[in-house]
């Protein structure tokens, strides 16, 4: 049994989705597991992860507007607004969708579909350095 952890930073350009499949997939592979179980944890507060598909990308620019209109900027009943208009939406988003995500690894590499594929969702404006931490337990 091993355990492996690793840090990748990811530079955002404000608001949406970051595809990360390639960056996460090469660490695994690096790795040289054969079987096991990867955890991302993303650690921010108004930044998220998600697996979706990524062949279309009309899909990720859906999921955007959605949350644009389940949590709008500039709503005078938020109280927290210390950071800007997109903070507490941000935060919204956030605990909407997931900080951790477990994906199973099987041969050297993650069992994801066909059509799938590791994001983080920036839930900000503003270009950020989002940090994402990798912990693998395999055999």
């Amino acid at each position: 049994m091993i355990q492996s952890i690793h840090r990748l930073y990811i530079a955002t350009r404000g608001k949406g989705l970051y595809e990360i499949t390639r960056q996460v997939a090469d660490w695994v592979s690096e790795s040289a597991p054969q079987t096991g179980l990867l955890t991302l944890f993303i650690q921010h507060t108004s930044a998220s992860l998600t697996i979706q598909e990524n062949a279309d990308p009309t899909v990720t620019r859906d999921l955007s507007e959605f949350f644009e209109r389940i949590a709008p900027e500039n709503e005078r009943w938020y109280s927290h607004q210390a950071e800007g208009a997109d903070d507490m939406p941000a935060h919204i988003r956030a605990a909407l969708t997931a900080t951790q995500i477990s994906i199973p690894v099987l041969e050297g590499a993650l069992v994801l579909g066909n059509w799938q594929g590791i994001f983080v969702f920036e839930h900000r404006d503003a270009p950020h350095r989002r940090s994402v931490i990798l912990h693998l337990i395999a055999e």
